[in-house]
């Protein structure tokens, strides 16, 4: 070490060039001990003699060379590697998103199928239902069902077929055999006998013209049903049908009224100008009522529909010349949406009804415990005027109706042959049982209403529009 600091010192002395050009360095030897290096440019010579030149520094030189090559290389193989993983990731990327891009394109082709099916299955039904309307609209050519003789044209004292019935009596040949080929009589029938002895009081001039409309009288006979229509859809499984027995402008006493009461919202009602075009299904008039209706326990009266406000006791008075609810008003304490219903259901628990005397309400309430329960109505604004109770229960039986002011219930609305079974005065506030036979012809009569301008009963049995001819006498 001396002697590297005397070399040093010595150097110092040979002029501003050495001292210029000198190095000084200190680093650690390989031993761990500390190495000072000390490094001057000759001041005459260029460069270093060639004998430096060995074999050995050539040597070092090409094993440097290789080894750049090899470290050049290695790192390259890296970067390729680097660069090979990352094409393959992005390959992968790549695929599954070729992938998801092809289920995207299925799925929009099988969208692209299932509209056009809709539209298709959409034309279809726009083409089912112009051909229900087609239909509708054509006129029935069927052949009307047997009829029963009329009473206004057949029924005469002394001749034709209908009074050979009434007048027959035990030991009549003549009138057996008459009564043995009318199905519609039956000369065995115990009610029968009784039937045919209050008939022949009913005094001959009424029966020549127009039902007479202004004497009153209990029922006695009630004729076989005359089909005018039968409804177009399931809605119509039952509904009710009618006619204003005092009609108002705009509107004749020849308009028929028909309300289809099966669903929901039942609000249409269609208007027909006469029977006639009732039974070829041609409406003039088709209204949209503003609340939805309860049943089939509606009714028409002095240019009003009358009818029971769905999910609710509410009545309500459709004005048909305003086409607005004109009154409403609760029926006090009336049960209603299946409280007391007759006994075919369909949530019959009011039931309006006309008569000679005007406006009626058939319902129950829990202080009646179901029994029949019969309210007067002031027509303008739907006042109760007066209240009855009877003791028949309302679920017993099938359906009810007024005429005269006595209420008249029916036994069984889907056996083809029953009776009207009850009937109440609301003079005299007494009932009694009667037998009068009634015909549900296609045992399922949902409604059961009587015309007083008409004299019949207007009937809803099973998607078939009926009416009824009566009688009116004195029972015995």
């Amino acid at each position: 070490m001396w002697f590297l600091v005397m070399l040093w010192a010595s150097c110092l002395l040979m002029g501003t060039h050495a001292q210029s050009s000198a190095s000084f360095r200190r680093a650690n030897a390989g031993s761990g001990r500390c190495q000072y290096t000390f490094m001057v440019d000759s001041p005459t010579e260029a460069s270093c003699p060639s004998a430096v030149s060995s074999p050995e520094i050539e040597a070092l030189k090409s094993r440097l060379g290789l080894l750049e090559a090899l470290v050049a290389r290695l790192i390259g193989g890296e970067a390729m590697s680097k660069s090979t993983q990352s094409s393959g990731s992005q390959s992968g990327l790549q695929d599954a998103y070729s992938q998801v891009m092809g289920e995207n394109a299925q799925l929009q082709r099988e969208k692209q199928r299932l509209d056009r099916q809709v539209q298709d299955l959409q034309q279809r039904m726009e083409e089912l239902r112009q051909e229900a309307e087609r239909l509708r609209s054509r006129p029935c050519m069927q052949q009307p069902p047997p009829r029963v003789p009329q009473n206004d044209n057949s029924f005469r004292p002394g001749s034709g077929p209908a009074l050979s019935h009434l007048v027959s009596r035990p030991g009549n040949t003549q009138g057996d055999k008459s009564s043995l080929r009318d199905p519609a009589w039956h000369y065995e029938n115990p009610g029968y006998q009784e039937l045919t002895a209050v008939v022949t009081e009913v005094s001959a001039p009424n029966l020549e013209g127009p039902a007479d409309i202004s004497g009153c009288g209990d029922l006695v006979w009630v004729q076989e049903p005359e089909v005018h229509r039968k409804a177009d859809s399931i809605a119509g499984k039952y509904g009710v049908w009618m006619q204003d027995p005092e009609a108002k402008e705009p509107y004749g006493p020849e308009m028929v009224w028909r309300i289809d009461a099966v669903g929901s919202e039942v609000r249409q009602l269609f208007g027909y100008e006469n029977m006639d075009q009732l039974s070829r299904g041609f409406p003039t008039k088709v209204l949209l009522l503003p609340e939805s209706m309860e049943s089939t326990g509606a009714t028409m009266y002095r240019g009003s529909l009358y009818y029971q406000r769905r999910l609710s006791r509410t009545l309500l008075r459709y004005d048909l010349l305003s086409e607005s609810i004109a009154a409403r008003r609760d029926l006090p304490h009336a049960g209603f949406h299946g409280q007391f219903p007759y006994s075919w259901g369909g949530y019959t628990d009011i039931d309006l009804t006309i008569d000679e005397n005007g406006l009626w309400a058939i319902y129950s309430t829990n202080k009646a415990k179901g029994a029949i329960v019969i309210s007067q109505l002031d027509p303008h604004n739907l006042e109760v005027k007066g209240t009855w109770e009877t003791k028949i229960r309302k679920t017993s039986v099938a359906n009810a109706f007024m005429i005269c002011g006595k209420l008249y219930t029916v036994a069984s609305y889907t056996s083809p042959n029953t009776t009207i079974n009850y009937m109440y005065d609301t003079a005299t506030s007494q009932g009694k049982t009667i037998s009068v036979p009634f015909k549900n012809r296609y045992r399922y009569n949902s409604m059961v209403d009587y015309n007083p301008a008409q004299r019949k009963l207007y009937a809803w049995d099973n998607f078939y529009m009926v009416s009824y001819n009566v009688r009116l006498g004195k029972q015995e």
